[in-house]
């Protein structure tokens, strides 16, 4: 049942692996800020289609609906099993937690800091764009309506301290994917002698580059932002 516990980590790795696959997707279009030097036009039309294609925005709600499950589900493993430890948790963490890696062993607290994360990450972004005036319009011809997405990511990264928390944030994920990745394997029963080794590899490649890809935006974008580059 999903209920159960190994229900819930059932959902946990669906859920993850959408997560997982959304971010190689998120990566590739906000590469566009560092790699196109146009005034922020590549970008701000990516943008423009992701916030009114029918399949994008529909998949969107899947999206946040999975960030949420994702997160709900992963406290709730990290409760009961902290529950289930009682009075010996001390003695049963020790055993447990014998040679584990130790993003395994703190991925609940790895995924409470993610989410706060992302809380911040929506609140500055996805929350500016839609519910606020500060974002002025993409002046293009054929993005009527369109909003400057460009100048406020741009904003955003004038600011060092800002620069500073994204790239710790990537530091957190990249731990909480290096267990992850494998393990939303492993809990699906997607285990071979012949494929897991290839599994864990392209998940520890993945749980650096792809944070890596995410961290390097934020300082380039700071870097030009003051003449360095």
């Amino acid at each position: 049942m999903i209920t159960s516990s190994v229900g819930q980590k059932i959902v946990m790795s669906l859920t993850g692996l959408f997560l997982i696959t959304f971010l190689v997707v998120h990566l590739i279009g906000n590469l566009q800020l560092i790699l196109v030097e146009d005034e922020g036009y590549s970008f701000n039309s990516y943008a423009y289609f992701m916030t009114n294609n029918p399949v994008i925005k529909t998949t969107s709600i899947l999206l946040y609906a999975f960030i949420i499950i994702h997160a709900v589900q992963g406290l709730a493993l990290w409760y009961y099993n902290r529950k289930a430890r009682g009075t010996q948790r001390y003695a049963v963490k020790v055993d447990r937690t014998a040679g584990a890696s130790k993003s395994s062993v703190y991925m609940g607290s790895l995924g409470m800091v993610i989410l706060a994360f992302i809380i911040v990450h929506m609140v500055q972004f996805w929350g500016q764009m839609h519910f606020t005036d500060n974002v002025g319009a993409f002046e293009a011809e054929g993005y009527k309506g369109a909003k400057n997405l460009y100048a406020l990511v741009s904003a955003t990264y004038e600011n060092i301290w800002m620069v500073i928390f994204y790239v710790v944030a990537m530091i957190f994920i990249a731990f909480h994917l290096w267990h992850g990745f494998r393990s939303s394997f492993q809990s699906l029963g997607l285990n071979h002698k012949k494929y897991t080794p290839l599994i864990k590899a392209v998940g520890y490649a993945y749980s650096v580059l792809v944070p890596l890809g995410f961290a390097i935006i934020p300082i380039i974008m700071y870097l030009r932002n003051h003449g360095a580059l």
